[in-house]
């Protein structure tokens, strides 16, 4: 059973979701790196808990388009008011610092910006371009908004070539009024489909987050939904109150469960599965994607094997 206590307060986390505090080397230099360059990124804006373990090892999400959110999603901590003023240059100084980084995979995200009339995508397409000058051996995630009433703003992404289109769910379709007020879920579903329309042999994946209400079956209707739109590779990891004024967790899920969660993910047809309680969106991205790659090779090669017999 997930891990609750009956009581009007803040729930204690346990023990599996304690993370030490980040101190390594590593760690300060890719911080000094982003200073340097005026970059914004998801791991502080978003207050991940992986940020320690992840800079340390020179992983780092860009977010563009600004530091301020249209949107006020009550599972985030990314600010929300009136926007930043579009940097025109952010393009150039994000491929530049990911030279220096030496990446193998990057994932760049952003904030909503429902004030652009594209939602921000032709500012992701170049953005995709310079790293690809500058960093031909890197490849490409990138996790989007659902660009929502922007017409033609998906295919703008998509048409500049990432390797993984990212677009997360969140939470299931029954708490997105409390949680996600400002999107809607049928249309993060049909984004998806549309990426796989458009490029089908590019990599799809989205996340979603558990502790905030949802029960199992809804869960298992998400992965359901996701993979009606063929999508590759879901993850999912516990939510954590960012503050007293957001959403409060319900519960703690505990690592059997995410065990679970994992195995009937992969029981549904997902090549790839992250399920534990610090799994991020961008948790382990690099490594992932190798094994994205590999599971679907096996999937190909799986299939001639059945249609030479």
């Amino acid at each position: 059973m997930s891990h609750v206590e009956p009581s009007s307060l803040p729930l204690k986390k346990p023990e599996w979701i304690r993370v030490k505090a980040p101190v390594s080397k590593e760690y300060n230099e890719s911080r000094e790196l982003v200073r340097t360059h005026g970059l914004n990124t998801v791991c502080e804006e978003a207050s991940c808990p992986n940020i320690g373990e992840c800079w340390a090892k020179k992983h780092v999400t860009i977010m563009i388009l600004g530091s301020v959110c249209t949107r006020a999603c009550r599972f985030c901590n990314v600010a929300t008011g009136m926007p930043d003023k579009l940097d025109p240059h952010e393009p150039e100084r994000v491929a530049e610092a990911l030279s220096k980084l030496n990446l193998s995979h990057v994932v760049i995200t952003s904030v909503d910006r429902d004030d652009l009339p594209d939602g921000g995508a032709n500012h992701f397409a170049r953005t995709i371009k310079a790293v690809r000058v500058a960093c031909p051996n890197t490849t490409i995630e990138v996790l989007t908004p659902d660009f929502l009433r922007k017409e033609g703003a998906l295919e703008i992404v998509v048409e500049a070539g990432p390797d993984v289109y990212n677009h997360n769910f969140e939470t299931v379709p029954r708490l997105y009024p409390t949680v996600r007020p400002g999107a809607r879920y049928f249309h993060s579903l049909h984004l998806l489909n549309r990426v796989k329309e458009i490029a089908p042999a590019m990599f799809t994946k989205s996340g979603m987050m558990v502790g905030l209400g949802e029960e199992k079956s809804e869960v298992y209707q998400v992965m359901d939904d996701l993979r009606s739109a063929e999508v590759d590779f879901l993850t999912i990891g516990q939510y954590l109150q960012p503050t007293p004024k957001h959403h409060p967790v319900r519960n703690f899920v505990t690592p059997e469960e995410f065990k679970d969660y994992e195995s009937m993910a992969r029981g549904k047809g997902f090549l790839m599965v992250s399920a534990s309680p610090l799994t991020r969106s961008s948790y382990h991205a690099g490594d992932d994607f190798k094994k994205l790659q590999e599971a679907r090779s096996q999937k190909i090669a799986r299939g001639i094997n059945a249609h030479a017999r």
